[in-house]
């Protein structure tokens, strides 16, 4: 039987993991019979009528006679590249095809701890961008942020540079640098940032509780939506329904995504049982499937503000966007970053696999995300003053307007 896993794989592949982290849902198991794929049939069942692959057969045949140093050459990563080859020509940078090593690569680096950097990996209209730093990493500490364009590495240039080959190039082993040159907006030039490999754990979150005048606040920061931070989040849930806390600041800045049935869990505590999460959309007219909310719903009562910037993304905007459709809660930040597509991850013989879009996402008012992200409803951006000085407007908005919320 072969493995199905689906993600709302936010298609930056992850820097530090290498194969992309960010927004998902994993599906169960199921047997999958010979596909038949665009009209094609499994090629063990036979040739399909009206395809022809003699120009494939020959191009191999014509390698085999012909090319020089003919005992370098490894027939299986000759298919390998194939079959990348094929995916690549779909112009679709959300279905990637992972051979053997990175398949365990990628099921690893789910798991939450790895060498790196530490940073999401992204593309905007062609061009390499920073998603997120993850809190705490080499890519946080050196100052990199959400939107920075990434020019060269280790001098290097990435006009054309997909996103798998400039992962390869920033990971590594504990200890060695790369050197990343970056481009951010309000710049005149690019500057040279040097990042030295660590090993990379991802927290999940951090709460903190704010005494206001009007009462006290719950702070909860969630990093990412990780196999361990439904757990985690659930003992934070209790926490806060322990304290004096009445109101919560969900912050889901910086947050690349991660498993889209831990968004689910987590929007439990916010939403009345079979409120909408989130709907995934199959196109070309084939029935809509939502995803609800399932409780507990013991927070459904707190007037909630949700963080969002450039960073939020996949799973971390859906569940911004389930709080506002179903809550109204207000987002204060900026735009988030528009990851709106849905993965499955298909377990192929031999230690290989396939993640592929399948569908695309809709918030529970059926706005799509895909390209577009979230608009905040109060638009609060931070300069290079406050970072430097460490002062968070952001956060100081939601604070003032969270006080007279009931």
């Amino acid at each position: 039987m072969l493995l199905i896993k689906k993600i709302i794989l936010i298609f930056l592949l992850t820097v530090l993991i290498g194969a992309g982290f960010a927004g998902g849902f994993f599906a169960g198991k199921k047997s999958v019979k010979p596909a038949i794929i665009f009209g094609v049939q499994n090629p063990e069942l036979g040739q399909p009528p009206g395809v022809d692959f003699s120009l494939f057969w020959e191009t191999w045949r014509q390698i085999q006679e012909k090319l020089a140093f003919k005992e370098k050459v490894d027939t299986q990563n000759m298919i390998y590249g194939a079959i990348s080859g094929m995916i690549q020509s779909l112009d679709d940078p959300y279905t990637v095809f992972f051979p053997p090593d990175e398949t365990k690569k990628f099921k690893d680096d789910v798991k939450g701890t790895f060498e790196g950097v530490g940073m999401e990996l992204g593309s905007k209209e062609g061009q390499l961008v920073v998603v997120s730093p993850i809190e705490g990493t080499p890519a946080k500490k050196a100052g990199l942020r959400p939107g920075d364009k990434i020019l060269q590495i280790n001098g290097t240039s990435t006009v054309g540079m997909d996103i798998d080959d400039a992962v390869s190039l920033i990971r590594g082993k504990k200890g060695t640098e790369v050197t990343l040159t970056i481009f951010r907006e309000g710049w005149g030039d690019a500057k040279d940032f040097r990042l030295v490999r660590d090993i990379i754990e991802i927290p999940t979150l951090k709460l903190e509780f704010k005494n206001l005048p009007s009462g006290q606040v719950a702070y909860l920061a969630l990093y990412q939506f990780s196999e361990n931070a439904a757990y985690d989040f659930n003992k934070a849930a209790i926490d806060i329904l322990y304290s004096k806390a009445q109101k919560i600041i969900l912050d889901l800045r910086n947050n690349p995504g991660g498993y889209l049935e831990v968004a689910q869990s987590i929007a439990g505590w916010f939403l009345e049982k079979r409120q909408t999460v989130a709907i995934e959309d199959f196109g070309e007219g084939k029935e809509k499937v939502y995803y609800n909310s399932e409780g507990p719903s013991d927070l459904a009562n707190y007037p909630v503000i949700v963080l969002i910037n450039k960073g939020s993304a996949s799973a971390a905007e859906i569940l911004a966007g389930a709080l506002r459709d179903n809550r109204g809660a207000q987002l204060i930040g900026e735009k988030s970053f528009g990851k709106g597509s849905v993965q499955e991850l298909i377990d192929l013989p031999k230690g290989s696999s396939l993640k592929v879009t399948i569908a695309k996402w809709l918030t529970p008012k059926g706005a799509l995300i895909a390209d577009i992200g979230l608009d905040p409803d109060i638009k609060v951006e931070m300069t290079d003053k406050d970072f430097e000085e460490g002062r968070d407007p952001q956060l100081d908005k939601a604070l003032e307007i969270i006080k007279d919320l009931k």
